[in-house]
């Protein structure tokens, strides 16, 4: 099996209330580029002001050739999963085109999507970065046969989320069966688990 050419790919939209914050990310992120843990492909700050008038900063990490060749590499990908063999070729063609084109990985319509949702006084920031600390576990997988399947980030916002819906599904369910003769226990358990 081939040498994984990137480690994955991941995008981050977030949205802060105050918009003097970027000094403090640009030490971070530079601190985890310096150690060779991730690479930026695409980082794009967005400030609105009182008015509504927007202000943004973008870089990435990538010099000309890697842009042609991240955008290849994502665009066959894409035209493969769309059209085969076929479509991977013409995916990639297309991608360099967009790479050609400052067009890598934020587009103007994710731009305006952004603006639009957040509110006056407020700022974003969109990153799209490459987990290269993880580029050899992905070659190990690969080489194991393994194909991921699902995927996600577990984060104190998301598990809170999820703590507040059980507690709900569970009030409901209490209420619902007020039979002594039924435990809780017994609706969320199944009496035996699969192997």
């Amino acid at each position: 099996m081939g040498e994984v050419a990137h480690g994955p790919l991941q995008l981050l939209v977030i949205r802060f209330e105050n918009p003097n914050f970027h000094s403090h990310i640009r030490r971070e992120l530079e601190s985890i580029v310096d150690k060779g843990m991730i690479r930026l492909i695409d980082l794009l700050f967005i400030w609105k002001d009182e008015k509504g008038n927007i202000k943004s900063m973008e870089t990435t990490q990538l010099d000309k050739e890697e842009k042609m060749s991240f955008g290849a590499f994502v665009g066959g990908l894409i035209g493969y999963g769309a059209g085969g063999e076929e479509g991977a070729g013409e995916g990639a063609e297309t991608g360099i085109l967009a790479a050609a084109r400052e067009n890598y990985g934020i587009t103007e319509e994710d731009i305006l999507e952004i603006t639009e949702a957040i509110p006056e006084g407020t700022a974003a920031c969109i990153l799209i970065i490459e987990h290269l600390w993880a580029k050899s576990l992905k070659q190990a997988v690969r080489d194991a046969g393994g194909v991921l399947v699902s995927q996600g980030i577990l984060t104190p916002e998301l598990l809170i989320a999820a703590g507040e819906e059980l507690a709900e599904e569970v009030k409901f369910a209490e209420k619902k069966n007020r039979d002594p003769g039924l435990s809780l226990q017994s609706e969320w358990l199944p009496t035996r688990i699969p192997i």
